[in-house]
């Protein structure tokens, strides 16, 4: 296992973390199987958030007899003082530790950013938590160009968090000046929320990019671990076979895909969006078109159940045409 220093914060940490999110799909058991096989494999970085439903319950009871061997990094959607001192608080008690390394503010808009950083704000309780040793560091993830850049511009701002993979480049610059600022970035969604079906080459891509402090795959499965683990690390040059496929994975997805993000839900009627575009992946791009609508039977709410109300558009982090793409669905599926 390769480590680096994880920008400003001087932490000491692997190149490869532990994303938090699939953790909801298994339990507290699993996930502490899961903490013994990183230890083993030497990945000290655990990424969390208050927002991961159950994630922080079940790594607070999986992180028994383990805390000290890993880095451990959650984060809050709250925008001021009163509601950050709270989650802080509440991650500390549900991760079952006295103090967390880094500590992040979860996806603000540019206007929550005002709120944040104002009077009241936030950023208020993150400095007096970290005076008081619950914290150890202060991040920032993002998913807007924008948020990145602006992002960038404050003194306060430890690390940040932004998605890059094989088609989604567009921040190159930016984090090319994290490396320059000394602030560590934090590479989220490096198989494209599973939209990559490769992922030892989507691990073997971002391992060229040197300015990636850590990139921080989603896993709930121990092979997983070895698979990622072993891409990343090897950083030779990329052959001309992988970069065919590199090229043809971005011909094929574009940009316009749904990264399983999950904050498009919930759905006014009860539409398990991601669900619905994940069969269709299945369906359009592997293949495995009788096995996709046979799991889209099953769906109790269908891509034809949409009522066009664009709910699911407004907080979508990718503006993504969800009801074009529903309509699409519900031509291929419900026939």
């Amino acid at each position: 296992m390769e480590y680096t220093i994880l920008g400003k914060t001087g932490l000491k940490i692997s190149r490869m973390g532990f994303g938090g999110i699939p953790i909801q799909k298994v339990d507290a058991s699993v996930t502490r199987t899961l903490m013994e096989k990183l230890v083993e494999s030497g990945v000290n970085y655990i990424d969390t958030a208050r927002g991961y439903t159950v994630s922080e319950q079940f790594l607070g009871e999986a992180l028994e007899g383990l805390r000290d061997h890993f880095v451990l990094a959650t984060k809050s959607m709250a925008r001021t003082k009163v509601a950050m001192a709270k989650d802080i608080d509440t991650s500390l008690a549900t991760l079952r530790t006295g103090y967390i390394d880094l500590y992040q503010l979860h996806n603000p808009s540019m206007a929550d950013l005002d709120t944040v950083i104002g009077p009241g704000g936030a950023l208020e309780a993150l400095f007096e938590a970290k005076a008081a040793g619950k914290i150890g560091h202060i991040g920032l993830t993002a998913h807007s160009e924008a948020v990145f850049e602006k992002a960038l511009t404050f003194d306060w701002v430890e690390t940040i968090m932004f998605p890059y993979n094989i088609v989604e480049t567009q921040a190159e610059k930016l984090i090319d000046a994290c490396r320059e600022k000394n602030i560590g970035f934090i590479c989220m969604k490096p198989l494209a929320g599973g939209a990559l079906e490769d992922a030892s080459l989507a691990m073997r891509f971002i391992s060229q990019n040197p300015a990636v402090s850590v990139a921080i795959p989603g896993m709930y499965d121990v092979r997983e671990i070895d698979q990622n683990a072993a891409a990343l690390s090897d950083s030779s040059p990329l052959t001309d076979d992988e970069l065919q496929k590199i090229d043809a994975v971005r011909k094929e997805l574009g940009t316009q895909f749904c990264r399983r993000c999950n904050y498009c839900q919930p759905c006014t009627v009860g539409i398990n969006i991601s669900g619905i575009f994940l069969f269709e992946g299945y369906l359009r791009r592997y293949g495995l078109g009788e096995w996709a609508k046979g799991r889209y039977a099953t769906l109790s709410k269908k891509a034809k159940d949409c009522i066009g109300c664009g709910v699911c558009e407004t907080r979508c982090p990718y503006q993504l045409p969800i009801r074009e793409m529903l309509k699409r669905c519900k031509e291929e599926f419900d026939v």
